[in-house]
């Protein structure tokens, strides 16, 4: 199985990311746009997992989910990586209560690293995929800083292991688990 941990945006947040990505497909091509209705916030992408694994990776969000506390997170300004003179991923920026957002990532990078899962070796940048390889990297890194996105906020009150299913339309993302975020919260939310 292919899987990640992930915290989601709000209904509100979507919609915005919605109409920037509107905005930005009118002034630009890229190879691929991401679909919103499956966007997240990537806490630790694991990859391919046995099925065997799969009950303590679960058990082990569970504790991290329990210890966190509750944070808020909202949109800031879009981006694109590596930069936006060579963009070849467009992206929404969160800001917000970054360190309650750090301390969930680095929890469960030290409980998957118990579990013999290292995390990546690229440092965390939180960010929700707008669009993928554009074909003028210039022109892409002029039309995201033409868009002001307001500064929507949401409550992060649960943490989500996915599968992701890869497909010749992409990628579609099956919630397993839903940890609810605070202490006391061991209670699974959803299967």
């Amino acid at each position: 199985m292919r899987l990640f941990i992930a915290v989601d945006p709000s209904a509100e947040a979507l919609t915005v990311l919605a109409d920037a990505q509107h905005a930005l497909r009118g002034s630009i091509a890229c190879r691929s746009w991401s679909n919103l209705a499956g966007t997240h916030l990537t806490l630790h992408f694991l990859g391919e997992v046995a099925e065997a694994d799969v009950g303590a990776i679960d058990a082990a969000l569970a504790r991290c989910a329990a210890a966190a506390v509750p944070f808020n997170l909202a949109l800031a300004p879009i981006g694109a990586f590596p930069s936006p003179a060579r963009a070849r991923v467009l992206w929404a920026g969160v800001g917000g209560d970054l360190a309650g957002l750090a301390a969930l990532h680095g929890a469960l990078g030290e409980a998957l690293r118990a579990l013999g899962r290292p995390p990546e070796a690229r440092a965390f940048k939180p960010h929700l995929t707008l669009a993928r390889e554009p074909a003028d990297p210039a022109a892409a890194g002029r039309a995201i800083a033409a868009i002001t996105l307001p500064p929507v906020a949401w409550r992060v009150a649960e943490a989500v292991l996915y599968r992701s299913h890869l497909g010749p339309t992409g990628a579609r993302y099956e919630p397993l688990a839903r940890h609810r975020i605070g202490p006391g919260s061991l209670a699974r939310l959803s299967d």
